[in-house]
């Protein structure tokens, strides 16, 4: 099953090829339609490492508990 990651990175060629060609076929210009897919594609990213970033949360990192698996 695809996890988020997974459909990030995927998107990521689809938002550079896809845009470009999109915005291509309505008449912007190529050096302009490239820039303007690349955006898609980093705010993707950003999306993926900032806002739902990988890892354990706060919550988890500073709970009083043991981990289960200590002897």
């Amino acid at each position: 099953m695809a996890g988020y990651y997974d459909i990030v990175l995927g998107l990521i060629p689809v938002a550079l090829l896809g845009i470009t060609a999109a915005l291509t076929v309505v008449g912007v210009s190529l050096t302009t339609a490239v820039p303007i897919s690349a955006l898609f594609a980093v705010a993707l990213m950003g999306h993926a490492m900032f806002v739902n970033a990988p890892g354990s949360t706060v919550e988890e990192a500073s709970s009083p508990r043991p981990p289960i698996n200590t002897e």
